[in-house]
């Protein structure tokens, strides 16, 4: 977890002098940039404290130790479905709940009922059918 750590703690030190040089060589009259630019260097301070944290409590991984062998990161990495269409689907659902923020109310209803829907069935995907766990 060190390089994520030191990635995202850099951010901070990246990111808030850059507002306050931003704030400056525009005189001060644009805010929207200094302010979106302190924000952005506090959720870098969110994840590095949390990546930090989280460092502390897990055993150390193969990627951190610089010795380590390829074959000690064998194993299973986690679940990842191989045939879900049900992503695809959301995607469109989302894409018209996105469109509904810029055409009007009414489409973003509509994107909202088509996308409830598949939220479920993406996520109780696994429960029923052939595939039940």
């Amino acid at each position: 977890m060190k390089p994520e750590t030191w990635l995202f703690s850099g951010g901070i030190l990246f990111f808030i002098p850059v507002a306050f040089v931003y704030g400056m060589l525009t005189r001060w009259d644009e805010w929207v940039g200094f302010i979106a630019l302190l924000l952005t260097g506090g959720l870098a301070l969110l994840v590095g404290t949390y990546l930090t944290i989280t460092a502390r409590r897990i055993d150390e991984r193969p990627e951190d130790n610089p010795r380590a062998d390829i074959s000690e990161g064998a194993g299973e990495q986690g679940f990842f479905s191989p045939h879900s269409w049900w992503p695809l689907y959301l995607a469109s659902g989302g894409a018209i709940v996105f469109l509904g923020v810029a055409v009007g109310w009414w489409l973003w209803l509509i994107g909202v009922a088509i996308s409830l829907p598949l939220i479920v069935g993406w996520v109780f995907e696994y429960y029923k059918g052939e595939h039940a766990h």
